[in-house]
């Protein structure tokens, strides 16, 4: 039963959007004059286009609301209080609703994609170690798996501190204590006290699923002080819904927060990653210098469009939650027809039951059949593995012709 989330008709959905976009800044009609800002640029974006009256997401972007900040803290900046609040219950929606979170006992903000929310909780918690530990740089550290994304090494390079990667198993991607306590121990010799963890939901070569039971026992046994980031830039729009006793929600005490990525699965605008923490943790991040903004800053982007905001709400109360389990129900069938196929032909391939993510053995796909198909590889230099994602566009009849592809091919090869 979702509290915040609930399904809109189209006429709700224009409603509140363009009620919320008039309580926003007015620069036709208002003395905004010291504000850096203004609509999108009349001589190049017709304002008087007589689709915007029907178009809420166009009406946005072109009155252009600045996000800046993070709006679940209180203060903001008031020029564009309307739209903030539409971001507010985004935040809400996918906190509460998706991730089981007590109502107002999360902060976040729509960020330009995983990415960033990765960093933002990366940069809180190095800033966290510093200043409740006094933890010197060199004695903190990220610990991953070797599946996660290039945004761990990113953070790693742009925060100056180090990173150390647990082995995964090839055949089912998974953590072993054993390799987790190995890791470990190196970088407690090289003198690292204080870590930020990362658990996959989802990764985005594979979809594997870290265990994070198995993550939390060692870490505790090895009497570890961390801090715990859920990376579902992948999963958080569908893990939790393919997998409802998922322990990676904020009702495991042992999580501090979440990236999500809206322009994945959810399918919005590309720039709607989505960053959640629990109440007490994103103040690390502020940046009382700027003082000019309302209510400062707290995020690694500054400025943000708001647009991006109202489009991953649009999308979520259009379809509401019974519709997002259908669509991603249907996704999920048609991921088990393609695994099917792929089992009859004796393919090796790998598939977390609860992902859309197909990963095959490059063995079994010729590289003119990859490119053919937009399979991607693991590694472009020399791949060991292709995927196929099966999104809202990927039917079975696109599946289908590569799987007699691959059959025409295969009896060529005898």
């Amino acid at each position: 039963m979702t509290r915040i989330w609930k399904k809109k008709s189209d006429e709700e959905i224009k409603s509140t959007v363009f009620a919320a976009l008039e309580k926003n800044v007015n620069y036709n009609h208002e003395g905004a004059l010291g504000v850096p800002a203004s609509y999108l640029d009349e001589k190049v974006f017709n304002q008087d286009a007589a689709f915007l009256k029907d178009a809420p997401y166009m009406s946005a972007l072109t009155q252009n609301p600045n996000h800046i900040g993070c709006h679940t803290l209180g203060k903001s900046e008031p020029f564009f209080e309307g739209t903030h609040a539409i971001e507010r219950e985004l935040i809400d929606i996918c906190a509460v609703d998706i991730l089981q979170g007590e109502p107002e006992q999360q902060d976040g903000y729509v960020a330009s994609g995983g990415t960033e929310a990765n960093l933002q909780a990366i940069w809180i918690y190095r800033n966290y170690f510093k200043q409740k530990y006094g933890a010197k740089l060199d004695e903190i550290a990220i610990l991953c798996s070797a599946d996660s994304h290039y945004s761990m090494d990113k953070a790693a390079n742009v925060l100056a501190i180090d990173i150390y990667k647990f082995p995964v198993t090839e055949a089912n991607r998974g953590l072993s204590g054993e390799a987790i306590e190995i890791v470990l121990q190196n970088a407690r010799a090289n003198g690292k006290k204080y870590f930020t963890v990362i658990c996959n939901m989802m990764t985005t070569m594979f979809g594997s699923v870290d265990d994070i039971n198995l993550l939390t026992e060692t870490l505790d046994d090895q009497d570890c002080t961390y801090r715990l980031h859920v990376d579902g830039a992948y999963g958080g729009f569908y893990y939790p819904f393919t997998q409802e006793d998922s322990p990676l929600t904020f009702k495991n005490p042992a999580i501090t927060s979440f990236t999500l990525d809206a322009h994945k699965m959810a399918q919005a605008p590309y720039g709607t990653g989505i960053f959640l923490i629990r109440k007490g943790f994103i103040q690390y991040a502020n940046t009382q210098e700027a003082s000019y903004v309302e209510g400062e800053d707290f995020t690694l982007i500054g400025s943000r469009s708001g647009a991006n905001a109202i489009a991953v709400w649009m999308i979520l109360v259009k379809n509401g939650p019974y519709g997002w389990h259908e669509k991603l129900f249907i996704l999920q069938k048609r991921t088990e027809w393609i695994c099917q196929k792929l089992e009859d032909l004796g393919f090796r391939f790998y598939r977390n039951p609860a992902a859309n993510i197909v990963t095959i053995c490059a063995e079994h796909i010729e590289p003119e059949l990859a490119t053919k198909y937009g399979l991607v590889p693991d590694n472009h230099h020399a791949p060991q593995w292709y995927k196929i994602v099966v999104m809202e566009h990927v039917s079975i009849e696109k599946l289908s012709a590569l799987i007699e592809d691959i059959k025409r091919q295969l009896a060529v090869s005898k």
